[in-house]
């Protein structure tokens, strides 16, 4: 149901009327060619602000200045903001006046977007401007942008700001913040660099970007609950994907030496500002290398897009400054709650870490067996603590049902996490490709399912079937492209990272 129109957009309506009535369609379909960027003129004019520019620019009005003959307004591009001039006699140089007086003056507004030719100048007060000789409305807004507030800087200078700055209007109306807000628009270009810089990096490396299916018939590669759907003409259920995993080691066995995919994932769980039930994830699947391998290859793949994105391995991440150039420092995981807690827990019984859990004032469910409670220690004694990244390794088998047993201790696998700023953002493997093995833990999962664990992974017969055909010795790993995001913009919520993240309905005022 459309709501009613407030006595601006009732405004804004009649004037698209009266601009039709005129013969002006505030809604051009002929296409408007720019031969620069508002960031470029500005480049150009602090190199040499004598040089006069012939500009052509397409852009949305952000505020207007308008007088007697001369007016001044500024638009906007996506690089950034510039003052335009705008004299009545250059832009109507005949006797008919009547688009500067009637047309400019009256019927456009605040977010309109136009385009624009004219010559870069000098004003009087020192600032560059362009002397705009034509002008064409190309899209007319109805809706106004909210108000404008005018604040002094310590510099003594003006400054704008907009009243749009509650999370929950910016998320949901994400094209508004965009216009308003240029540090959003700078969030979302650097996160599109940093897929950029993986994506260049495994091109580099002679690995194959693949794409795989996010309807499954059976879900895996993860701990975690499916969103579930229906299949009409198979009249069978199908689940959104979880992870990619399974799929992608089913080319490994296929005979390609790496493999790759930026992909969708969903898990229908909770939300905070660390988890989205939509998200993104690179995966990478290597022949013939380990985890140990990967953990190298980690460290750099990160340093370089940290470098890709400023320039600089060390990253502010609210007020600490976390350095990817440096060599990680390393843990097991076991060695991590001892380094946290001063507590030797290997050779504790399960009743004995419930007992640590409880001091550390750390809760665990009543089922948790001895391996739950580790994890459950480690997450939240030691994991908030790592600032700088940091290699967890050598996890127990128990929760790591796809991979590799460790070559020294059958109670753990080849497994590695990379923390950073007190969150996980890799997990990596040497992947399982024993089909025997690999069943065993499927079934072991499967009798967790029975007791009631709504995370626990499905037997998947045709993943067995790939592997007894044999899959080569491979490091595997999962990147998430959205935590990492959060450390590569500053960002304290996954939220300011998701163009456009999942909300509760709207409430309807």
């Amino acid at each position: 149901m459309q709501l009613p129109l407030s006595e601006q957009e009732i405004l804004r309506q009649k004037k698209v009327d009266k601009l039709r009535s005129l013969g002006i369609n505030p809604y051009p379909s002929a296409s408007f060619f720019a031969n620069t960027t508002v960031a470029k003129t500005i480049s150009i004019y602090q190199e040499d602000s004598t040089k006069k520019q012939e500009v052509i620019l397409a852009g949305r009005i952000m505020s207007r200045r308008i007088m007697g003959a001369a007016s001044f307004i500024e638009i906007q591009d996506h690089t950034g903001k510039v003052q335009l001039y705008i004299h009545r006699d250059s832009l109507c140089p005949g006797e008919n006046k009547t688009f500067y007086n009637e047309i400019f003056k009256k019927l456009l507004d605040i977010g309109d977007i136009v385009g624009i030719q004219g010559y870069t100048f000098t004003t009087k007060t020192g600032v560059l401007a362009i002397h705009t000789t034509t002008l064409k409305l190309l899209s007319k807004a109805i809706k106004p942008l909210p108000s404008v507030k005018e604040v002094k800087s310590a510099a003594n200078k003006n400054e704008t700001f907009y009243s749009f700055s509650d999370p929950d209007q910016r998320y949901r109306q994400r094209y508004v913040d965009l216009i308003l807000n240029q540090h959003v628009r700078d969030t979302f270009q650097k996160r599109t660099k940093l897929i950029k810089s993986i994506r260049k990096q495994f091109d580099e490396a002679g690995y194959l970007e693949v794409e795989t299916p996010i309807l499954q018939p059976l879900y895996g590669g993860a701990h975690a609950r499916p969103f579930k759907t229906h299949h009409n003409t198979l009249d069978m259920p199908l689940y959104l994907r979880i992870a990619n995993e399974l799929y992608l080691k089913r080319l490994i066995v296929g005979g390609f030496p790496g493999v790759y995919e930026f992909a969708k994932n969903f898990r229908n769980e909770g939300m905070s500002r660390f988890h989205n039930p939509e998200f993104t994830v690179v995966e990478l699947y290597v022949a013939y290398r380990d985890y140990q391998w990967m953990m190298s290859f980690v460290e750099n793949l990160i340093k370089q897009v940290a470098l890709d994105i400023h320039r600089t391995t060390q990253v502010q991440v609210g007020e600490h400054v976390i350095d990817f150039g440096k060599p990680w420092q390393r843990f097991t995981i076991l060695g991590a709650i001892k380094h946290y807690t001063g507590v030797d827990i290997a050779h504790m019984n399960k009743q004995e870490l419930r007992l640590l859990a409880h001091k550390l004032h750390v809760a665990v469910d009543k089922k948790a067996d001895r391996v739950k409670i580790i994890d459950a220690l480690f997450g939240h004694v030691c994991e908030p603590k790592m600032i700088q990244p940091t290699f967890i390794t050598d996890y127990p088998i128990e929760i790591s049902p796809l991979a590799k047993q460790h070559h020294d201790n059958p109670e753990l696998v080849e497994r590695f996490e990379v923390i950073c700023n007190g969150k996980e953002i890799c997990n990596a493997f040497s992947e399982l490709n024993d089909p025997v093995e690999q069943r065993k833990r499927f079934e072991s999962q499967h009798r967790l399912a029975i007791q009631g664990d709504q995370e626990a992974m499905l037997l998947d017969e045709d993943f067995l079937r790939s592997l007894s055909y044999g899959m080569a010795p491979t490091a595997g790993i999962g990147i998430g492209i959205d935590r990492l995001a959060m450390i590569m913009t500053n960002q304290s919520s996954i939220q300011e990272v998701i163009l456009f993240p999942q909300m509760r309905k709207e409430k309807k005022i």
